[in-house]
């Protein structure tokens, strides 16, 4: 079945409400609820059940770090055993300076790397700091790894629905 029609009015009207990011305020979802029309607690139970059809991937905060001061971005690329990954990437993404941590795929021979971490900092000096944090956390578990510095700036969006 098509996503469209899974969708009911207030979904639809809850995923507008939402597709340019929560409100910067206390309450976030209240004031969601308000300009709806609902419930703070049925925004709640309809994101969640949203995400747990796949409708939506994630409620999270999109930062944008450039905005904020920090200037550096380098994309960390871990080659770590397979076994250990999850454990790993939890540790990692645990980091202050790590924004997000996930596994992929390897594509060996010219990609071993399976844990990536991005990491900010205000200045690439910084960035090395946190890497070297990483390295250190991993021990052993680092076989390896490389840092993808950002050379630009993608505009990130989440979930459109088309008018």
């Amino acid at each position: 079945m098509e996503t469209a029609r899974l969708l009911d009015p207030l979904d639809r009207a809850l995923i507008a409400a939402t597709q340019e990011g929560l409100p910067l305020v206390s309450e976030p979802y209240l004031v969601v609820a308000e300009s709806v029309g609902c419930t703070e607690d049925e925004v709640i139970e309809r994101l969640t059940r949203m995400l747990e059809q796949g409708i939506i991937r994630r409620i999270g905060v999109v930062p944008n770090h450039y905005k904020i001061g920090y200037r550096a971005n380098g994309m960390t690329v871990w080659n770590v055993p397979d076994e250990s990954v999850d454990g790993l990437g939890a540790l990692i993404g645990a980091m202050e300076a790590v924004s997000h941590c996930y596994h992929r795929p390897r594509h060996p021979p010219d990609w071993p790397y399976n844990l990536f971490a991005m990491v900010h900092g205000k200045t690439q000096d910084d960035v090395e700091v946190e890497v070297q944090r990483i390295a250190e956390r991993l021990g052993h578990f680092n076989l390896g790894y490389t840092v993808l510095y950002s050379t630009r700036i993608l505009k990130k969006t989440g979930l459109r629905l088309s008018r």
